[in-house]
């Protein structure tokens, strides 16, 4: 119930959005649409159309594209009722072939019908694909032009001509501003509003005082904290360090732009202040978190304090070299067009020349490609700070990026030197920028960490979850814009990027989307959750209010929860727009991959199935199986875990568990026989150790009277007259216990009774004793002269005998009657 009600909130979203989509297409003028497209495309076909003239077509097409991708879901809901009713006549004849009459006529007039409703979105389709190649024609045209002037050369820097012309330039600049600086000084009388020194007095104190209160902020507040919640206020104070500053020089800057005594020359000077001062203090307030002398918290990088110090100092170069960098070039240094923007403040009225730009674009390259490569120095030897084999993920990354920076600072200078400084510029002040990104996401995830942390009260291992992990990856997801920007593309690269995505992607007949696959998570979650909570309450509520066992309880909660994930994922893709029917090439394929590689967790899957239905063993269990034995944990769809008495855990493939025999000690109920052999010396009394072995039987608190235990005599053995003590348990998994136990109480009745419980006996059999007894008279014939019997000097020749065999000596189990002549 729950899913169709998701399903016809999302079908009534969809007709709602087909029928906006069929107002809209009824007002598309074709004909004006006809008049823009021939004109934009022979603007394209002109090598020399304007810049902003190729801006201008691409919007357009654009919002004309919009238009059409709209228009082609018009009389979807009725086109789809045509189709249905065409496919309930059944397939059309072959050819050669007839139908009825009535239904000819009937398919005939459908066909007609879909024809006609088709039409407006097959004209929308065809417009849209006209407008979507005209948008992709005017990138081409940007790029390539882009391109142009990214390997434009200009005079090398390390010229003296170009020095000299960067010297005329630098004359020619501070001529005209001192010339309007003397003019404004002139004047500055005639600007008289008492209000602009209270706004002079708060910058001064938001630059001056605030800017070290702030600064110490962090750490005064921090301390007085626990915890998470430690790191978290300093992070948010933090903050106050690019803030206060910057609401001094924004305040400066209008201030002084109020007076009108800013002219051409001096304005777009004034106006660079505020992005430059931006620049530099997110800079000083990244390098200082990062690099910290003293962390409020916890240091967000490992290195020695050297290391950090080091790191500050070369950090904090570059951003002033980049921060002046910012500001000369909005205060009118020349760079590429699209590297600036269509935002660019005015500019001097000043043509630099491009050898003196290049000098000047040179001293700043060289400036921060010195703080950059030391900087980078240090990163590459994040990882050997840590003093392990594994150091964390943020190390390696930082380290890999060192490296590359310190190759990219020596590529850009190279090609600075060359005249390449548009190039140069494209790449060296990106990567400074990007890097600075990096650091900011670092802190970014602590600070979620952090945060997390807090809100699960600081418990143990809360920073190393997986959800401040989920958040950090969304994070580095967020910023991928963000490094597209730094790297020259425009906000209308990236919605055009956005509608390629939004479109999706076509595999194996299937277009997937954004939109579409939001859909299917969304709807597989809120199914997958449902199941949950289905079998949370039947676990808890229901089941235990049955007679059945726990293994069943446990096999109905386990088979509703498949079930429940099967529908939910049919929902899913049946409400995210996946047609079933395109999935048949990638089954045929998967049938193929199951039958070769996949049999084997098929198997086991089939396996567990059945295990869970017809339940030959449950949770609780005591089996063997696979020459283990234990209780079984769990049975879940590919294995099943069984804890053996060693308490180790061994997973057993469900096939196994279908195809081999297992034995299952308590299925059904915990009864159990035990038999314990017990052996008496020859001579005692039979019926009086029958009676003993009887009464300890009896007398165990878990052996059952019915059926009654059993003491057999089984034989006449080799050292003992052999019994057998049988015996029911009413619960065998005690019944090593239970053994032991009666053997103790069989020792000590034995011993009270004087029943002898006789060793094993063994007798010796020479084969050839002779041969021991010659050689004893050859060693002692020499010693034996006071009455030992005589030997004789020559005594008779006696037959040699052969080497002595090593069996000589063998072992033969004995009767018990002292013959010796065994059963052997």
């Amino acid at each position: 119930m729950f899913f169709n009600v998701i399903r016809a909130a999302l079908m009534a979203l969809l007709l709602l959005a087909s029928q906006v989509a069929a107002q809209e297409t009824t007002r598309i003028d074709y004909s004006a649409w006809e008049a823009f497209a021939s004109q934009a495309e022979a603007a394209l076909e002109d090598p020399d159309t304007a810049p902003s003239q190729l801006d201008s077509i691409r919007d357009n097409a654009t919002e004309w594209r919009e238009r059409f991708e709209q228009a082609q879901q018009i009389n979807a809901p009725r086109i789809r009722t045509i189709k249905d009713q065409i496919a309930a006549l059944g397939p059309a004849p072959a050819e050669g072939e007839s139908e009825a009459e009535e239904t000819a006529n009937r398919r005939e007039e459908l066909n007609a019908q879909l024809s006609e409703l088709q039409a407006p979105g097959l004209a929308a389709t065809e417009a849209f694909s006209r407008a979507d190649a005209m948008v992709v024609h005017v990138d081409e045209i940007e790029r390539e032009r882009e391109a142009r002037v990214l390997m434009t050369q200009t005079p090398s820097p390390l010229m003296p001509s170009s020095w000299m012309a960067a010297a005329r330039d630098g004359a020619a600049v501070a001529a005209g501003v001192a010339d309007e600086a003397r003019r404004a000084w002139a004047r500055r009388g005639q600007v008289e509003d008492p209000g602009q020194l209270l706004i002079y007095l708060v910058a001064a104190v938001a630059l001056l005082y605030g800017r070290h209160l702030v600064d110490r902020l962090p750490s005064l507040i921090g301390a007085r904290a626990q915890g998470d919640a430690r790191a978290v206020i300093a992070f948010t104070v933090s903050l106050g360090q690019i803030m206060v500053p910057m609401i001094g020089i924004f305040l400066i800057a209008y201030a002084l732009d109020s007076t009108g005594l800013f002219g051409e020359w001096l304005k777009p000077i004034l106006l660079g202040w505020p992005l430059a001062g931006l620049v530099f203090f997110i800079g000083r307030w990244l390098i200082r978190t990062l690099f910290a002398a003293e962390p409020v918290a916890y240091a967000t990088l490992l290195m020695p304090q050297g290391a950090r110090s080091l790191s500050r100092l070369y950090g904090t170069g570059l951003i002033v070299v980049l921060a002046l960098h910012v500001w000369l070039s909005n205060a009118g240094l020349p760079l590429s067009g699209f590297l600036r923007g269509d935002g660019a403040p005015p500019v001097i009225p000043y043509e630099f020349s491009a050898a003196g730009a290049g000098v000047i674009h040179f001293v700043l390259i060289l400036a921060g490609g010195f703080f950059l490569f030391q900087f980078a120095n240090i990163l590459r030897r994040m990882t050997k700070f840590h003093g392990s084999d594994t150091p964390p993920y943020r190390a390696t990354i930082l380290s890999f990026v060192g490296r590359l920076m310190r190759l990219l600072v020596i590529a850009t200078l190279a090609a600075t030197m060359l005249g390449y400084v548009n190039g140069a510029n494209a790449v060296f002040w990106p990567a400074v920028k990007s890097l600075g990104l990096i650091g900011l996401l670092i802190l970014l995830q602590d600070f979620c960490a952090d945060l997390y942390s807090l809100m699960r009260r600081s418990r143990e291992g809360a920073r190393d979850s997986l959800i401040p992990i989920l958040i950090g990856l969304i994070l580095i997801i967020c910023s991928l814009p963000l490094f597209a920007l730094i790297w020259g593309a425009s906000l209308s690269d990236l919605g055009e990027a956005w509608t390629q995505i939004s479109h999706g992607v076509a595999l194996g007949g299937i277009r997937l989307s954004p939109g579409a696959v939001l859909t299917f998570l969304l709807v597989f979650v809120v199914g997958y959750m449902v199941t949950k909570w289905l079998q949370g309450a039947l676990r808890s509520t229901i089941l235990p209010r049955t007679s059945l066992d726990q293994g069943a309880q446990t096999a109905a909660v386990s088979g509703l929860g498949y079930i429940g994930v099967f529908l939910a994922a049919m929902f899913a893709i049946t409400s995210a727009g996946i047609d079933l029917s395109s999935l048949a090439i990638v089954a045929g394929a998967l049938s193929v991959g199951i039958g070769f590689g996949l049999q084997n967790i098929v198997s086991n899957f089939v396996s567990g199935i059945i295990l869970l239905i017809e339940r030959p063993i449950s949770v609780g269990d005591w089996v063997e199986a696979g020459g283990q034995q234990g209780f079984v944990q769990d049975v879940s769809v590919r294995s099943t875990r069984i804890k053996t008495f060693d308490q180790t855990d061994v997973i057993v493939p469900n096939s196994d568990l279908i195809s081999l025999p297992v034995t299952n000690w308590t299925r059904g109920n915990a009864r159990g026989r035990i038999i314990i052999q017990v052996g008496v010396a020859y001579g005692t009394d039979t019926r009086k150790v029958e009676r003993i072995l009887m009464e300890i039987a009896e007398d165990q608190p878990t052996v059952l009277f019915d059926p009654a235990p059993a003491v057999l005599f089984m034989g006449f053995g080799a050292d003992s007259l052999d019994f057998e003590i049988r015996a029911i348990l009413s619960d065998i998994t005690g019944g090593l216990g239970v053994s032991s136990e009666i053997r103790h109480q069989i020792a000590a009745r034995f011993a009270e009774e004087g029943i002898e419980i006789p060793f094993a006996q063994r007798d010796v059999w020479l084969r050839n004793p002779e041969t021991l007894r010659s050689d004893s008279a050859r060693e002692d014939g020499g010693a034996a002269g006071d009455g030992a019997r005589d030997i004789p000097d020559d005594p008779p020749e006696e037959p040699s005998l052969p080497p002595p065999d090593p069996r000589t000596i063998a072992e033969f189990p004995s009767d018990g009657d002292g013959s010796g002549d065994g059963d052997y």
